[in-house]
């Protein structure tokens, strides 16, 4: 049984994709292309589109790096989260955005995969929701330089493979690529 009975709801997530996170990425043009697709696709099918936007010392709110990626853009009647930790719910209105839509399944896209991607699919599952991690529409740079073992190619993929494996008591968790994402309600 799911966790929220009452949240039959998907909201698609797009996290972080501003033009200094993304400016280097791996395979950024193709996962941009990706987004923009889901984008398009939620809103035909009055999806929830739910932007999170990150700031710190080092992205500087306000700054042209801060600002989101010309190819994707944001209606104003979607809401837009501001965050400055990883787990795009910690110390935002996220979980009440998403309550106030019924919303109990979150499809994630977005940057960067083993920073605020992976603790933003955490943070869900561990609040009781069903998380997809759109596995060809998230990204990240290559981190080796600051002691990552890996490249950001293989942290995509390793991402991809662990959470295609994750779950929890009464919620589920996986991957699906692009063409596979279903916004049907729950239930």
């Amino acid at each position: 049984m799911p966790t929220m009975p009452d949240r039959p709801r998907v909201a698609l997530l797009v996290i972080d994709m501003q033009r200094g996170v993304v400016a280097e990425a791996h395979n950024r043009d193709a996962v941009v292309a990706h987004i923009a697709a889901l984008v398009d696709r939620a809103r035909a099918e009055a999806v929830p589109v739910v932007w999170v936007q990150h700031s710190d010392e080092e992205l500087v709110f306000g700054s042209a790096e801060w600002e989101y990626v010309t190819q994707l853009s944001r209606n104003a009647d979607e809401p837009l989260v501001h965050k400055s930790y990883g787990d795009s719910f910690e110390e935002t209105e996220l979980e009440t955005i998403l309550a106030a839509r019924g919303v109990g399944r979150l499809m994630v896209t977005g940057a960067q995969t083993d920073a605020c991607i992976r603790s933003t699919l955490h943070g869900a599952l561990v609040r009781g929701y069903d998380t997809v991690l759109v596995e060809d529409a998230h990204t990240t740079v290559d981190l080796r330089q600051l002691g990552s073992p890996i490249g950001a190619a293989e942290a995509v993929a390793y991402t991809n493979l662990y959470w295609r494996f994750s779950g929890a008591p009464g919620r589920v968790a996986h991957t699906v690529p692009t063409e596979g994402v279903e916004f049907a309600p729950l239930g």
